[in-house]
């Protein structure tokens, strides 16, 4: 390889270096937004309820867990650098790969818990006293997500049905977003590992002028 080659290949090395720390800070701050949107729905229409009384999808976690914690440790290792110290080692390269395979998953889990809140509804009082799933057995033809007049249904908490379709709204939003940048950084590491384009900072081989 020439100088002008490897000047070229380092230059590549740093652009990629920044592009995963840019990606690791948008991955950190969907992680804590994901966190306080399902610490929301904890709060239905802003009220402390019984736990009884909140929607049941809400304790999956899957904004604390899922688009939360396990995203935050694959951002948080972009934001260090990623693997650059051991970049020339495969086994070291193979474990970003591994924690963006575990944000993915996370991410994963947020938007499949996020769609079955949306389709599935809050739960709510009807009127009658007693806290049930209204929409719950509404059909996809006829889902209430379409026939905003129907949201009238629920009584108590005041608002609950906005609230909860909001907020898992973001979260199913977030969970997406996060799901496309970790699997990015997969194919990226996984390309570096058989491929070979990840060489260390500063290294200088000169086999050819």
């Amino acid at each position: 390889m020439t100088q002008r080659e490897e000047r070229s290949a380092g230059g590549f090395t740093m652009c990629s270096e920044t592009g995963s720390r840019y990606t690791g800070l948008l991955l950190l701050a969907l992680a804590i937004a994901a966190i306080i949107a399902n610490l929301l729905l904890y709060f239905p229409s802003g009220q402390v309820l019984e736990p009884t009384k909140i929607t049941d999808l809400v304790w999956f976690f899957h904004g604390f867990l899922g688009a939360g914690l396990l995203v935050m440790v694959p951002a948080l290792m972009l934001l260090r650098g990623g693997g650059e110290d051991c970049c020339g080692h495969r086994c070291g390269m193979l474990f970003p790969v591994l924690l963006a395979i575990q944000g993915t998953v996370g991410a994963v889990y947020c938007v499949v818990i996020s769609s079955l809140g949306l389709l599935s509804g809050p739960l709510c009082d009807t009127g009658s006293g007693n806290y049930t799933y209204p929409f719950r057995n509404y059909s996809l033809e006829n889902s209430y997500l379409l026939n905003q007049p129907t949201w009238a249904t629920c009584q108590e908490p005041e608002h609950i049905v906005l609230w909860n379709v909001v907020l898992f709204s973001i979260l199913l939003g977030i969970g997406m977003v996060e799901a496309v940048l970790c699997l990015s950084q997969v194919v990226s590491g996984l390309c570096d590992i058989f491929c070979g384009t990840c060489i260390r900072k500063g290294q200088v081989t000169i086999t050819g002028l």
